[in-house]
């Protein structure tokens, strides 16, 4: 056969079965195709959960659970793997959490389970409806569930959509690794309780970068057994700020090391930087951590370490927190702060903090009760560059 029509064949057969095979691989599970309503009032947890379970255990190539344009109610629903395969959860709608307690049987409301490989993206938005449940956190009366919990989940990476008003936590990573939050929008009234932004407990290698989170608690908030954490590009506030903790609270805690918030800015918040720990017998450490390039506007207290931490009141001071806190480093962290008090390092006794670095700290005080100071408790460390308030270490 002639050489040029074998070429020809050839070329024809590449174009004719290459993109339409790759194309044939990629499909959709759209919810309003299982049944989903979208008006808002009917529960469409069920048709959520027949189109994950195909698209989770779809074998023919990349799959996508697709939530288009609507309001959808959606009851507690989990979406477990493992999966076959990568996973995308596309959301374009609103969906809504029901205001009805009853309706949770544990303390989350959607919850992502044993996957490796997941990707939550879309301009949509979640809705926990926490104007529904928050008094009941303020008696007391029952616990509060998480917007979202990723729990032993691997690979993922959540982009764009909004969390907003979760009647608790909007998420919380827990026993998770390699988990990534990008340009995330998380939002609740500044007086919403325990609405923390992102939750982090015994995870490793996650990544928060360019979100906008404006709560009523911490905007992120790092929990025992936490390690290799990065948090940078943040804007938060309202809120309490970035915290550690609290620590030493509960036996058999994992040590958290490895964190970096760099590139923040901090507005109007109760908190700048924190890491707080209970008064206890239980033995625990916090290291490896840097706080540097951080904007305060407004904040009551941008650097804190607080060893006696209490927030309720009535706690018992005796003895010393247990948990060891070394190799912390403040760095370029400038702004105005609400409070005269503006660095505020109080340490334990029993472990005082050890290698606390201050470095070009610039701090001014906003009120008229005089110029800003600095508080130190058993802090051993070094301070360095401009310094204001004056360094007490």
């Amino acid at each position: 056969m002639d050489s040029k029509i074998c070429l020809l064949l050839f070329s024809v057969l590449v174009l004719a079965n290459g993109p339409a095979s790759s194309h044939a691989q990629e499909k959709d599970f759209n919810v309003r195709n299982f049944g989903a309503v979208a008006d808002g009032k009917t529960d469409d947890s069920k048709a959520f959960l027949e189109a994950w379970n195909q698209a989770c255990q779809y074998k023919g190539g990349d799959r996508r659970l697709f939530i288009p344009s609507g309001t959808y109610l959606v009851w507690p629903v989990e979406f477990k793997g493992p999966c076959a395969g990568h996973i995308t959860v596309t959301l374009e709608g609103l969906v809504k959490a029901p205001t009805d307690q009853s309706t949770f049987s544990q303390d989350n409301w959607i919850r992502f389970q044993y996957i490796n490989g997941l990707t939550i993206n879309g301009k949509g938005t979640l809705d926990g409806e926490g104007p529904s449940a928050w008094p009941s956190n303020e008696c007391g009366c029952k616990t509060l569930p998480q917007s979202v919990r990723i729990s032993s989940v691997n690979n993922t990476l959540i982009q764009s959509i909004t969390s907003l008003n979760s009647k608790s936590f909007h998420f919380n990573v827990f026993s998770s690794n390699d988990v990534e939050f990008r340009d995330v929008r998380i939002i609740a009234p500044d007086e919403s309780p325990n609405t923390d932004g992102i939750h982090i407990g015994d995870a490793s290698r996650v990544k928060v970068t360019n979100c906008d989170i404006r709560t009523g608690d911490d905007c992120v908030s790092v929990g025992p057994g936490s390690k290799d954490i990065e948090v940078t590009g943040v804007h938060c506030g309202p809120g309490h700020g970035f915290s550690i903790g609290s620590l030493g609270k509960y036996e058999n805690e994992a040590d958290v090391s490895g964190l970096s918030v760099r590139d923040c800015t901090m507005e109007s918040t109760q908190n700048g930087v924190r890491i707080k720990t209970w008064v206890s017998q239980l033995k625990s450490s916090a290291y490896g951590i840097e706080f540097v390039n951080i904007e305060m506007k407004n904040v009551t207290n941008p650097i804190i370490i607080d060893q006696v931490y209490c927030p309720g009141g009535g706690c018992s001071t005796e003895g010393g927190s247990n948990v060891q806190i070394k190799d912390v480093l403040f760095s370029n962290i400038h702004g105005t702060s609400t409070s005269q008090v503006a660095v505020d390092l109080i340490c334990s006794p029993t472990v005082p903090c050890q290698n606390i670095t201050l470095d070009n700290i610039n701090l001014a005080y906003t009120g008229d009760k005089g110029p800003e100071q600095s508080n130190c408790s058993y802090v051993n460390g070094e301070a360095r560059g401009v310094q204001n308030p004056p360094s007490c270490i």
